[in-house]
């Protein structure tokens, strides 16, 4: 058995238990696996084993992959920043987008968006915790945005999404994530295409879906330890 094997099962087997221990429904939390800076051959081992859904942050990286895997249909999500120059490549051949935090970038998406390709399914970036190195909206400024994109054409406003501040205390983590939940349980109501919150990582996955998480990206505990050199030569470690 591989590695990738060992930890595909492992991560299943993971939120198949916390689904039972939280009294949650079963395959009620879907896995996207964030595979940013892992080759293609690496990512067809995995879908070999029945992962259907990746996340990307790069575009161009994203591209590559999305081209040599294309005989897989795969479910291609983004879930980097979006600058306007890149929303052409990003409304061309992705299923997904997580990390919508303006109108101008929804409209964009919205008007490149192939008419031959299914609506755009699109989640809203909350800044959670309001930390200025994080994108996002403010928590004040979601129900407007989420009701400008509601309208939008080729675009279906999906849910939340938010990567929450680092705490290593679990009662920290819960509130954070409950907060989140409480936006998510409210868009519910408003809007009846709002199904997904896209909330936990490798190392906060458990309290994510304790509170309510669909959708948990995990890249570090499929594919191993990531590491990239930043601008200034140092060493930046994942949280995925």
């Amino acid at each position: 058995m591989t590695m990738i094997k060992k930890r595909f099962i492992s991560i299943k087997n993971q939120i198949t238990q916390l689904e039972k221990t939280c009294e949650r429904s079963s395959n009620s939390v879907q896995l996207l696996a964030v595979s940013k800076t892992w080759p293609s051959a690496v990512l067809r081992e995995l879908a070999m084993e029945g992962q259907q859904c990746f996340g990307e942050n790069y575009l161009q990286e994203a591209l590559t992959k999305i081209d040599d895997l294309a005989d897989l249909n795969l479910e291609w999500h983004f879930i980097g920043p979006i600058q306007s120059n890149k929303t052409k490549d990003i409304a061309q051949h992705f299923d997904w987008v997580q990390t919508i935090d303006r109108l101008k970038i929804a409209q964009r998406l919205s008007k490149q968006r192939p008419s031959n390709l299914a609506d755009l399914n699109v989640c809203i970036q909350v800044n959670i915790d309001n930390e200025l190195s994080k994108s996002g909206v403010p928590v004040s400024d979601l129900k407007p945005l989420a009701e400008k994109i509601n309208e939008i054409e080729r675009l279906t406003l999906r849910g939340l999404m938010i990567i929450p501040a680092k705490q290593d205390e679990v009662e920290q983590q819960s509130a954070t994530f409950e907060k989140a939940y409480q936006l998510f349980d409210q868009l519910t109501a408003l809007y009846p295409t709002v199904d997904t919150l896209s909330m936990g990582m490798t190392h906060d996955m458990a309290s994510a879906i304790a509170q309510g998480s669909t959708l948990v990206r995990i890249g570090t505990a499929l594919f191993g330890q990531r590491s990239t050199p930043t601008s200034s030569g140092q060493v930046n470690l994942s949280r995925y």
